[in-house]
């Protein structure tokens, strides 16, 4: 009862398949003990075959003895006497000791005894490979049962909870995280399993001395095979549709996601629209706390080309060194197309085209202060106002220079480029509201009736509007006091 190569085979399947599944630790002992009885029955099958060889040896040898013996004898007459035996007497025949044959030599002697030992090893030889075969066969069913029972718990824990680990190239452990790794991963170690088969394949041929290979054996062997391959495309194709769907399952979310964020914007957007808790969408402020490069606010609309402006705010501030830079406009080519800013130990200054004026205007005792700068391409011709007065006037500022469209109006921050890089020590600390531009210069006493609350003109260019001001990085919005007590506080 040799191990085939069949059963090799798969001995060399069920190690991997269990061994993929650590839980299984019973059933791979198992198959180490079934693999022990195995070559146990290997060993007592030959010394059976070995036995059963030197008793026929010693049978023809005692045969042949004897039938020289008897050659040797010369043929004597025998009688046959029947006689009638009483009930209960001895049935046993007497025979004459005279008239017997002689006893053979006491080699044949020696013979017999020798076959009758070797049949009685023969017989128990023959029930330990009878018990050993039963021992075979409980394990070989515990086995099958371990094989299912690792199988179930392969498929449930695959669907539960698939990729959590990863084992070593040469091993059947739970598969890699990535799809296309454990389909690579899978082909290699099918391919290993087909080699190291062909590898045995060609082991027992050579042991048997090119003997043929039992046609059932071959038969099993590709079943087995077959199935191996079978649960292993099997497996790739689940592999497979599961990475579609969770692909499917990842742009779905994706673009839940990005729903979600977008109708988060637009109620933001609204919130924002709608945040005009105050009295009017013009009765807000600006403030912007801290000297950072990265609180500012923004105003929406741009400016047409224009030679002539008034711009107007209130502003409020105690930076010190300087306020800062209260708005700032650059187009593409020039940053500093128009730019007012109190930097340093500086006075206030009026940047148009990046040339400089000095503005009379004092600003930094922390109360609210109404200021407006008027501007005239003709000859660069400037007024500037706070709180309803003309401090200072002054020309040759950028002389017939058209203010270029097209920019942005930043508050709170000087540009660099336009639209950013702001430096921290130009920056405007303090609130501002009623930023309001003109294409045109006003009449002192229009300046003169918003400074002292009794008229209020919004920008035909900018407007003071709820809507057309954004603010970034910490800035924020608030209410604004009434423009009685912006004048009392001034």
């Amino acid at each position: 009862m040799l191990v085939t190569s069949c059963e090799a085979r798969r001995f060399i399947v069920l190690f991997f398949l269990l061994k993929k599944n650590k839980k299984n630790r019973r059933a791979f002992w198992t198959l180490q003990a079934y693999a022990l009885v195995t070559n146990k029955l290997n060993r007592l099958s030959r010394a059976a075959a070995m036995i059963a060889f030197f008793a026929a040896l010693l049978c023809a040898r005692a045969l042949a003895a004897g039938n020289l013996a008897l050659a040797d004898r010369q043929p004597q007459g025998e009688r046959f006497v029947c006689t009638a035996v009483p009930a209960g007497a001895d049935l046993s025949c007497p025979v004459d000791t005279d008239n017997r044959v002689q006893s053979a030599s006491p080699q044949e002697d020696e013979f017999r005894s020798t076959i009758v030992q070797l049949r009685e090893t023969v017989l128990q030889q023959r029930e330990t490979i009878a018990s050993q075969q039963g021992t075979i066969k409980e394990l070989n069913s515990k086995l099958s049962r371990c094989e299912t029972a690792a199988h179930d718990a392969r498929d449930s824990k695959w669907r539960g909870s698939a990729r959590r680990k990863e084992y070593g190239k040469n091993t059947m452990g739970d598969l890699p995280r990535d799809p296309a790794e454990t389909i690579e991963h899978l082909g290699k170690t099918m391919q290993g399993l087909k080699d190291r088969l062909e590898n045995l394949e060609q082991q027992l041929h050579a042991n048997a001395s090119g003997g043929p290979f039992p046609n059932e054996l071959r038969d099993l062997l590709k079943r087995r095979l077959g199935d191996l391959e079978s649960q292993l495309l099997r497996r790739v194709a689940e592999l497979e549709e599961e990475k579609t769907q969770l692909y499917n399952e990842t742009m779905a979310h994706r673009q839940h996601t990005e729903n979600t964020l977008n109708s988060l914007l637009e109620r933001i957007t609204e919130l924002e629209r709608s945040s005009s808790a105050f009295k009017s969408p013009e009765d807000f402020k600006v403030s912007l706390p801290l000297r950072t490069n990265y609180l500012y606010g923004r105003i929406k609309k741009s400016l047409p080309e224009m030679y002539a402006f008034t711009v107007c705010m209130w502003l409020k501030s105690s930076a010190s060194p300087g306020i800062g830079t209260p708005f700032s406009y650059g187009v593409p080519g020039q940053a500093n197309e128009i730019v007012l800013i109190e930097w340093g130990n500086n006075p206030i200054e009026l940047l148009v085209n990046d040339k400089v004026a000095q503005l009379p205007l004092s600003l930094g005792d922390g109360r609210w202060h109404h200021i407006c700068i008027t501007w005239t391409t003709r000859d660069g011709f400037w007024e500037a106002y706070q709180d309803g007065e003309r401090l200072g006037t002054g020309e040759n500022l950028a002389p017939w220079h058209p203010i270029k469209p097209g920019g942005v109006i930043i508050l709170g921050q000087e540009q660099d480029i336009v639209g950013g890089r702001f430096d921290a020590t130009q920056a405007f600390v303090g609130e501002l509201s009623h930023f309001n531009m003109w294409d045109r210069v006003l009449r002192p006493t229009d300046i003169s009736g918003m400074a002292n609350c009794s008229a209020y003109m919004p920008g035909n260019v900018v407007p003071w509007i709820d809507t057309n001001v954004e603010v970034f990085g910490g800035a924020t919005k608030a209410a604004l006091e009434i423009c009685e007590d912006r004048l009392f506080d001034s």
